[in-house]
């Protein structure tokens, strides 16, 4: 086995808690470019929450950003964007503020909030970025280039109910997934981590069996279930657990780097 691409989840996957990247995974994200391996990120971040991680592993690279809704390089190139439906936006807008849901939006790389609070505070704590409080009203008015939204959920035990009136609403015109148990991301039809890996692959004319992906949340499900060889991180999900070929340490452990070196450089 030759793995070509590697695509990695950030979040419980090569970060812990919103640290940063450690060293062990630095040195084995660095080994595998060096033997030739293109090392990339695939998360639900903002391009510009990502964008430093990648550099801190040292890479120039296209990075899937917002859940796969945009490709972008480290040195600026987009390769792929979708946006989400502008009247869609609008309508998932009022449907929150209906609820009093609170909502986050991410328009052209800006982060956006119904209300600025709790939420907002652990949010720009944990990606390291500044958003802006612009209210219900103000979001209705800022749809374009939309490539997220964001409802944050005040209890996990809710997520499910709310995940389930928001399909009821608007069904096959958006696609929910989630990162965390209280967040219920809303991204456009067909697009998901996946995708973007399937299509960063043909760009880089790499076959699809030659990649490697790594992850732990329900959102890195469907990239996991593509790529030619899956492995889950120790502190994943059971349900991801469950579908990958191989289960490597936790986060807290570099179980990303020993996951590298076993199936990639240990390939070679």
């Amino acid at each position: 086995m030759t793995i070509k691409l590697l695509a990695t989840d950030l979040d419980g996957t090569l970060l812990r808690g919103g640290k940063p990247v450690s060293a062990g995974n630095i040195a084995a994200a660095q080994a595998a470019a060096k033997a030739g391996t293109i090392v990339t990120i695939a998360t639900g971040r903002m391009y510009r929450a990502a964008l430093p991680v990648a550099e801190a592993l040292g890479l120039d690279v296209p990075i899937i950003t917002y859940n796969g809704a945009l490709i972008k390089s480290t040195a600026g190139k987009v390769y792929y964007e979708q946006y989400l439906d502008e009247d869609i936006c609008r309508r998932i807008t009022d449907f929150a503020a209906a609820r009093g849901w609170y909502l986050q939006t991410y328009s052209g790389d800006g982060l956006y909030y119904s209300d600025y609070g709790e939420f907002s505070k652990r949010y720009e704590n944990s990606q390291k970025v500044i958003g802006e409080n612009i209210g219900y009203a103000g979001m209705r008015e800022k749809v374009e280039k939309m490539y997220k939204m964001l409802i944050i959920t005040p209890d996990p035990v809710v997520t499910q109910d709310w995940m389930a009136q928001l399909t009821a609403e608007f069904g096959d015109r958006v696609t929910l997934t989630q990162s965390s148990a209280d967040f219920i991301e809303i991204i456009s039809p067909g697009v998901s981590k996946a995708s973007a890996l399937v299509k960063l692959a043909q760009m880089l004319a790499v076959d699809i069996s030659e990649t490697m992906a790594i992850g732990d949340a329900g959102n890195d499900l469907p990239m996991l279930k593509a790529a030619g060889f899956s492995v889950a991180m120790g502190n994943a999900t059971d349900e991801v657990k469950a579908v990958t070929d191989a289960i490597t340490g936790s986060c807290d452990e570099d179980g990303w780097a020993q996951a590298v070196y076993k199936y990639v450089l240990g390939s070679k």
